[in-house]
């Protein structure tokens, strides 16, 4: 560990670099931080316990099964953020309804997080990697009061913070605070997450493209038309591109933010809507692409850009390497059903 960084040294530097980061702000960093390392313990003894792999018997709100590992990462991130009084209330793809944290700490307190305390869970059980995202906004009603929807109900412009926490082959937590991206491995042997990929970039271009194909049937025309360009010979776009879908948000998004790709859930005609959610994961991981140097859109138009109406609000998204997305956009533009 000589010379690396530890994320509780780096958020110390960022406060001293930047006069707007607030000790709060860090201060909730580090809660997620605390979270995502109880999280990780669960996750690597996932094989061993059938207390922790397999279907809660229960729904979410979207009539999705949740799994038990889904109401535990859910139930930690919710006490590590309460717990540390910097957060006035959280929204969670596992809850109905946002929760709003009681007492005059909670009241007080200046910011709300939104966030999917683990994608793609159903891969537990078959060892693929899963992640957390999250996303942190400023809320908008008087400090004192208790918070409200329109504080979730923010644009992602609004965002103060985004970030995940990917379960894999290594365990580790990228974020930004709108000032860069930058990735901490996570160190078991000493429990700490180091700074492993300052200043990450998106490439511009990318070879890979993920999506699930198996609906290709159900796609928009402008995305069956972009798959067929994905898959033409042409030397000079160093196409036919490489299909990988994993079929977790975050292992997917982050194996293009290191290789350069682009990320697709468009609409179907079973989800007219598309699948994916603006609040929980759209909003935080399209802050980070273009904090990279990536994009993110619904086909059309910028993500963060959308007002929210509604706290599960699904959205479809193309999300990845800009020039790649700028394509995509284009197909959709064109060949509009």
């Amino acid at each position: 560990m000589a010379g690396m960084t530890t994320l509780g040294e780096f958020i110390v530097q960022q406060q001293h670099a930047f006069p707007h980061a607030t000790g709060e702000l860090s201060s909730l960093i580090s809660a997620i931080r605390l979270a995502a390392k109880i999280v990780n313990r669960e996750i690597n003894r996932a094989g061993l316990s059938p207390d922790i792999i397999g279907a809660a018997g229960q729904e979410n709100v979207q009539g999705e099964a949740q799994q038990k590992l889904d109401v535990f990462a859910n139930d930690k991130f919710k006490a590590a953020l309460e717990a540390r009084g910097e957060v006035c209330g959280i929204a969670s793809e596992e809850e109905d309804e946002y929760v709003a944290f009681s007492g005059e700490r909670g009241r007080n307190a200046k910011y709300v997080v939104l966030m999917d305390p683990l994608d793609g869970s159903s891969n537990i059980d078959v060892n693929v990697s899963v992640g957390t995202i999250f996303s942190i906004f400023r809320r908008i009603t008087p400090v004192g009061e208790p918070v409200s929807a329109a504080d979730f109900l923010q644009p992602g412009r609004n965002q103060v913070a985004a970030g995940y926490v990917i379960y894999g082959s290594s365990t580790m937590l990228v974020y930004t605070t709108g000032n860069g991206v930058n990735g901490f491995t996570y160190d078991p042997t000493l429990g700490v997450f180091a700074l492993s990929h300052p200043n990450l970039t998106m490439p511009k271009d990318g070879k890979m493209y993920s999506i699930n194909e198996g609906n290709y049937i159900k796609f928009p025309t402008g995305v069956k038309k972009y798959l067929k360009y994905c898959q033409e010979n042409d030397e000079a776009t160093s196409r036919p591109y490489t299909s990988r879908y994993i079929g977790s948000l975050v292992s997917d998004f982050h194996r293009n933010m290191l290789k350069g790709g682009i990320y697709m859930y468009p609409t179907t005609q079973s989800a007219p809507q598309g699948k994916l959610r603006l609040l929980y994961e759209c909003n935080p991981m399209a802050f980070i692409a273009e904090q990279a140097g990536g994009s993110a859109s619904d086909g059309y138009s910028r993500i963060m850009d959308i007002i929210p109406t509604e706290l599960h609000q699904r959205v479809p998204y193309f999300v990845g390497s800009s020039n790649m997305v700028a394509d995509a956009e284009r197909f959709m533009e064109e060949f509009k059903d």
